[in-house]
């Protein structure tokens, strides 16, 4: 026998994973895992299809291809008013996940404290804690999940290393406004805490609202890492290709530690995105596209017994059950598997601690029949 010292050894298989796994046992509609169960646009498919046949089936470069850095750049300037060079700024990665991976790989160290912001995704704190960082939970208070500013400033020490963001959030579906940015600006100007801003759902904006990307806010931009994800905003996420924009003294040592992780990023995708990403309108209507779902899906169950306050973005929506049993959100959540054959995802295992808030999430990037057929669900619980 091999003696294995486990350098995760409070980590099992995700909540995705089980809940999927579970949904499929029971023939559940899946609302959990984050993805939706409709294609891409044709248009980008024969861009796919037309990238395999022109001869780029060998390795991108490390930084990933110039066509598509270029393209990213250049959406980033006309979105944020910021400009990344693409020859040294922006680094296209395996999805947001390796982007993010691969920040704290970078800058972590032993005993560095990285502040989190909860209910946060599950993929942050595993990172750091291979690293031998510390995770230092902060939550978002209350049923509509706002910082609490006092509490934010109060977490960091001389050992706080950076701070991980993520707006619009999952899994609340809030957005931070311009008041929160400047907040954390303020705070964070003067330090040399670097800002890891998990920005997937950049462009799942509700209601009139604007994404507030780091890039808008000079001293937030000069110490961020920005990960972002094609695979979200272009109905996609089997692809896994996704990227990373900083300041040039962050990208080089970011870089160091990518070419040795997955070097470079399927070269014919790249190819077919930045082709597809000189049109804006392949994503800056993105939000209008989701709204339609959140409204359509929050009008049919408005007479259920679940509360809910509408997503601000992503494509996530929080229903609170408080009114319908006390249950633990992980025993309601299996009992809705097995019950009613409706799989989401509980609240609180986006969370270090103990958590007693009555929410389960559900992914309304679906077609409309299968929102619907989760609707007539929900309105019979």
């Amino acid at each position: 026998m091999i003696d294995i010292t486990s350098k995760l050894p409070h980590v099992g298989t995700t909540i995705f994973t089980t809940i999927g796994q579970l949904a499929r046992e029971h023939n559940a509609i899946n609302l959990s895992q984050g993805f939706p169960n409709f294609d891409p646009d044709p248009e980008l498919l024969a861009l796919v299809s037309k990238a395999y046949k022109k001869e780029h089936n060998q390795y991108a470069p490390m930084q990933g291809a110039l066509s598509l850095r270029e393209a990213i750049s250049e959406k980033i300037e006309r979105l944020y008013s910021k400009h990344y060079n693409p020859e040294s700024e922006i680094t296209v990665t395996a999805g947001a996940t390796q982007a993010i991976f691969t920040t704290i790989a970078t800058f972590i160290q032993p005993k560095d404290e990285v502040i989190v912001i909860e209910p946060a995704f599950d993929c942050y704190e595993p990172a750091i804690a291979l690293f031998g960082g510390k995770s230092v939970p902060v939550p978002l208070e209350g049923n509509d999940f706002k910082m609490n500013w006092s509490t934010f400033k109060s977490a960091i020490t001389p050992k706080t290393k950076m701070v991980i963001i993520n707006t619009p959030h999952n899994p609340t579906g809030t957005i931070w406004s311009e008041r929160d940015m400047l907040r954390l600006q303020e705070i964070l100007r003067g330090t040399n805490i670097i800002l890891l801003s998990d920005e997937v759902y950049e462009h799942i904006v509700f209601d009139g609202k604007l994404h507030e990307s780091a890039a808008k806010y000079p001293d937030l931009a000069a110490r961020s890492l920005i990960c972002a994800s094609f695979g979200k905003t272009f109905h996609a996420t089997g692809w896994k290709v996704g990227y990373c924009a900083a300041p040039k003294l962050l990208m080089q040592e970011f870089q160091k530690v990518h070419q040795f992780n997955v070097f470079s990023v399927h070269h014919p995708l790249q190819i077919a995105l930045a082709e597809y990403l000189k049109y804006p309108q392949h994503y800056v209507n993105l939000g209008g596209f989701y709204q339609e779902k959140r409204d359509a899906f929050l009008d049919a169950i408005k007479d259920s017994r679940f509360k809910m306050v509408p997503s601000e973005g992503t494509y996530f929506q929080l229903l609170e059950y408080s009114d319908i049993t006390n249950e633990k959100d992980t025993v309601f959540a299996e009992h809705l598997i097995k019950e009613y054959k409706l799989a989401s995802i509980p609240v609180s295992v986006f969370c270090k601690g103990d958590y007693e808030k009555k929410f389960l999430r559900f992914c309304f990037a679906k077609t409309n029949n299968v929102l619907d057929k989760a609707a007539e669900i929900l309105n019979s619980i």
